[in-house]
């Protein structure tokens, strides 16, 4: 990983980034590297222009209110329906789940009577699919106009109470942080991508199937979550880059990847635990960055604990302040709608401090404080006491509401079963007041998580309510 940028560095990263429209645009021209494989072992990127040649000739303009439901998990085919969006075709909707009541309902939401498939789903009565297939003739994508700016698609995304939740995303929000990953981090058509996290959340999307379409890198088809198809999967394409959350790299302690070609991995979508990170690292010789964002946000920020950074830096295409105790941003990845202030700055839902040399430091989300019997208390601040006793991986603290009144109770969930409760409520009570101790501790030998590995967090409140 190259790396902190230099003033000048970040100087021209920022003047590369006012072309940002004509870049964007661009990726209609058929690449001249069109023989290579997008999917490793696979479907070709010459394919993937052709099938979204085909899709954007069969599918209804973009600008008459129409949106289609993307429901296919093929990466080639989601990049294909990326590229028809882009080129004028409708707005794509990404469900949050390929049942057939999270489809029915996703029609219900928006009226969607035309969906893009790969394979045969439990589809709405009335719902027409099309299939694209590598080699179907078409005309050229370059044969249409791109407008950047318009919204591309629409995440469909649990959450942190697990209610679908909806947002918007244009052309420049996924194609420009796509850009910039690529230029930053080098990754070109010589690498090739193994995601562990489903291309229907942001971080998935952006990584294994932009982050592909604008480098030239081929990705893996597949998705493996388990440790030893992870290590499998890795060492079959010879893989240069993984891309993962929290709960895989936790999995992984102390089992190094049989891929000696890896040189760079990422994680996102929550905390990354300090020994889990520092144990990938060590085992497997790399450098691992961790990525601060949301799905609304995009990217902001990232770091290398190998490299010794403890706060995040932002990204060089990223504006940030501190506002109070939050923190503020402004970037060419917003989604649109967020509500900003006169200056185009988006308050995010996080505590942070400002720490050398341009960076800051999470200090917790913005809502975890909690009142228990009229006292403040930072449910961050218990979570990291409680990570710091040996045995503990990981752990979620939550504030839950007293039957039908206004007071909370302190519960915490442990991972790792074989720690001892009694001696971590003793550690505990060293350091709290009594009214933040956690009425309840529970342990488990895996947290519950989603395939975003987001926390699972309907799973867990139904441990606490047994």
């Amino acid at each position: 990983m190259p790396g902190r940028p230099s003033a000048g560095d970040r100087a021209e990263e920022m003047d590369a980034f006012a072309d940002l429209i004509p870049a964007v645009a661009s990726l209609l021209e058929r690449p001249r590297n069109g023989r290579l494989p997008f999917c490793h072992a696979g479907t070709t990127v010459d394919e993937v222009y052709g099938m979204a040649a085909w899709l954007r000739a069969n599918l209804p303009e973009g600008g008459d209110g129409a949106a289609v439901c993307l429901a296919a998990e093929d990466k080639a085919v989601i990049a294909a329906a990326l590229l028809a969006s882009l080129a004028g075709g409708p707005v794509l909707l990404l469900p949050y789940a390929f049942s057939g009541p999270a489809l029915a309902g996703l029609q219900q939401a928006t009226g969607a009577r035309l969906a893009i498939g790969d394979v045969d789903r439990d589809f709405p009565v009335g719902m027409k699919v099309l299939r694209p297939q590598a080699g179907a003739s078409a005309p050229l994508l370059s044969d249409f106009s791109a407008d950047p700016r318009r919204e591309l698609l629409r995440l469909y995304t649990g959450g942190s109470t697990g209610a679908p939740q909806l947002w918007p995303k244009s052309g420049i929000n996924i194609f420009g942080e796509a850009l910039f990953l690529a230029r930053h981090f080098g990754v070109s058509d010589r690498d090739r991508i193994v995601a562990t996290v489903s291309p229907y959340h942001v971080y998935g999307l952006l990584y294994s199937v932009a982050l592909p379409l604008v480098s030239g890198a081929s990705v893996l088809q597949a998705t493996p979550s388990f440790p030893e198809e992870i290590s499998q999967a890795a060492a079959s394409c010879s893989a240069t880059i993984l891309v993962s959350v929290p709960a895989h790299y936790r999995a992984l302690q102390g089992k190094p990847l049989k891929a000696p070609s890896l040189r760079l991995a990422f994680c996102s979508a929550g905390v990354l635990g300090t020994y889990a990170g520092e144990d990938f690292c060590r085992n497997n010789a790399v450098d691992l960055v961790e990525i601060y964002g949301s799905t609304e946000t995009g990217g902001i920020a990232l770091r290398n604990r190998f490299r010794g950074e403890e706060g995040f830096t932002p990204y060089p295409t990223v504006d940030w302040k501190i506002g109070g105790s939050q923190l503020l941003v402004r970037s060419p990845y917003l989604s649109a709608g967020l509500v900003r202030d006169g200056d185009g700055f988006f308050t995010a839902g996080d505590r942070v401090e400002a720490c050398a040399p341009s960076g800051f430091r999470l200090k917790g989300r913005a809502d975890s404080i909690a009142k228990v019997a009229g006292n403040r208390v930072d449910l961050e601040e218990i979570s990291a006491l409680i990570k710091r006793h040996p045995g503990v991986s990981d752990c979620l603290v939550l504030a839950l509401a007293e039957g039908s009144s206004r007071e909370q109770r302190i519960v915490a969930l442990v991972e790792d079963a074989g720690v001892s409760i009694e001696s971590l409520r003793k550690s505990l009570a060293s350091c709290l007041e009594p009214y933040a101790l956690p009425r309840t501790i529970r342990t488990v030998d895996r947290m519950p998580v989603k395939e975003n590995g987001k926390y699972d967090r309907a799973r867990i409140l139904e441990l606490f309510a047994q």
